[in-house]
């Protein structure tokens, strides 16, 4: 089987759509694109498209923003997560050397 969330990576998704799924207006989608919280791809004519991952991020934006949580504290968080997730892969790879070099495997 392909990999499982490469389909939900895929920025093929217009606004419109985005919208229906999630129950944001237009503006609203943008303004957190304008704050970084969000990054879609843009067709050679400038319409932005977004992924399925792209649309579950942006309803648990709207469910913080809801809970009264501002845009800079969910930009640092997700920094921070982004942060966390880039040193967990940094280690697995060290990992994975240091049981590639000393015959180390794992069953």
């Amino acid at each position: 089987m392909a990999n499982e969330s490469s389909y939900k990576d895929k920025k093929v998704i217009t606004i419109g759509i985005v919208k229906e799924l999630t129950g944001l207006s237009e503006r609203q989608i943008r303004y957190y694109e304008e704050r970084k919280l969000i990054f879609p791809d843009r067709t050679p004519g400038g319409s932005r498209r977004y992924s399925f991952a792209d649309v579950e991020q942006l309803v648990e934006i709207a469910n913080k923003i809801e809970d009264g949580v501002q845009t800079y504290e969910i930009r640092q968080e997700m920094i921070r997560e982004k942060k966390r997730t880039d040193e967990e892969a940094h280690k697995k790879m060290i990992q994975g050397q240091l049981n590639a070099r000393f015959g180390v495997r794992k069953y």
